[in-house]
């Protein structure tokens, strides 16, 4: 009868490294519940929503439909619209701005279009708009038992996300164990935030830097500064509803 070997004792080495070698795998398995890449796996951009859907300063187009309503005339909403439109192009157009009349549909909407195009024309004149500045041409009305609009755009400098939002390149269930796994938002979060943004700011050179500090009050300032030189409180007393608890700081 062959005996056996009972088995080998672990030697002293073997069990101080058995600890070790099980916070090791401990480690490894947390690692993959990190909601914070590291940077050797170059992924801190890929889970930063400014990063995969930065805002950028692009050339654009700015547009307005205006819709004749009146014989000749512009109501008062759409004369409002075309003011702040003809602003907008004076501060920040570059180029023309550009008319387009529709043309070929029924002969009183016709009509009331080109009228309409014709008080644009005057009022883009009292705004400071030269007749060199407008660009005027026509577009065939697709469906004439429709409203055709006169349609103004210009282009200029606007805030953009540069990759369209609405994108999934991956699936949100379950397809991709490394995918799913590694704990990072999905590519689309954030995109319509950062579009908001964009599309609020006025002026896109703000994005890029700041603004200069604005003239001070001088008239003010020495008023206050002679009050303290006084030793008088220089604040201000705002009288409201009868009210005058309310306070204006120093003006630094």
């Amino acid at each position: 009868m062959i005996g056996r070997h009972p088995p080998a004792r672990p030697t002293a080495r073997q069990s101080r490294l058995a600890p070790l070698v099980a916070a090791c795998a401990l480690g490894a398995l947390a690692a993959g519940c990190n909601s914070h890449p590291t940077a050797t796996t170059g992924s801190i951009e890929v889970s930063d929503y400014r990063a995969r859907h930065p805002i950028v300063l692009t050339d654009g187009t700015r547009s307005l439909d205006v819709f004749p309503t009146g014989v000749g005339h512009l109501d008062p909403r759409q004369s409002a619209d075309i003011d702040a439109f003809l602003l907008e192009y004076r501060r920040y157009g570059r180029g023309i701005l550009l008319m387009e009349v529709p043309r070929g549909g029924p002969p009183a909407q016709a009509a009331a279009a080109e009228r309409t195009a014709a008080a644009l024309t005057r009022l883009a004149g009292q705004d400071r708009v030269g007749p060199r500045e407008i660009a005027v041409s026509a577009y065939a009305v697709a469906a004439p038992s429709l409203a055709a609009p006169i349609r103004l755009s210009f282009q200029r400098m606007q805030a953009k996300v540069s990759d369209a939002c609405g994108l999934w390149p991956q699936d949100t269930g379950t397809s991709n164990f490394a995918l799913d796994y590694s704990n990072r938002p999905m590519w689309n979060l954030g995109c319509a935030t950062q579009s908001t943004v964009a599309a609020q700011v006025a002026d896109p050179v703000d994005l890029v830097r700041g603004r200069p500090e604005g003239r001070i009050d001088t008239v003010k300032r020495v008023r206050d500064i002679g009050q303290l030189r006084e030793g008088k409180d220089p604040s201000t007393t705002w009288r409201q509803d009868g009210q005058t608890d309310v306070k204006s700081q120093v003006a630094q």
